[in-house]
């Protein structure tokens, strides 16, 4: 059993797996900071110096100045501004795939494969087919011109 998952631990899938998980976090956390930093910021003064992150609504009814202060006396919240944050991230996220993905597919495109020369032609009299070269039909025996 531990060769069997040696084996299955060892193919390449497996390990590129795990290799674009490892890059996969890495950069989660930079389009966190992306979206938390530099996106943010310059939305939240457009709609008036709002940080979308300390949007919330207090379930006990007490109003709280801060997702924090809530947070501390107990109370339940739904906070849809941490919500909207992590929409926007995985925007963010999707978009930069997207167009990672179709980087790659541009390389990978291949020139179109035309298709092989023909080898062979149909015979004018009993339509059979025959080698291009041919200068007399095989099957009917008749003489053919040269193209």
């Amino acid at each position: 059993m531990l060769k069997e998952f040696k084996e299955f631990a060892m193919r390449g899938n497996v390990i590129d797996l795990a290799v674009g998980v490892i890059i996969g976090a890495a950069f989660g956390t930079i389009v966190k900071s992306l979206v938390d930093d530099i996106i943010m910021p310059p939305i939240g003064l457009l709609v008036g110096g709002l940080d979308f992150s300390n949007l919330f609504v207090s379930l006990s009814g007490e109003h709280y100045a801060s997702l924090a202060a809530a947070k501390a006396a107990g109370a339940p919240t739904i906070n849809y501004g941490i919500f909207l944050n992590n929409v926007l991230n995985f925007v963010i996220v999707a978009f930069a795939i997207f167009m990672v993905v179709r980087q790659i597919n541009r390389l990978k495109r291949e020139t179109p494969v035309l298709p092989p020369a023909p080898t062979e032609k149909p015979c004018p009299y009993c339509v059979s087919t025959i080698p291009l070269a041919a200068t007399r039909c095989p099957h009917c025996t008749s003489e053919l011109k040269k193209a």
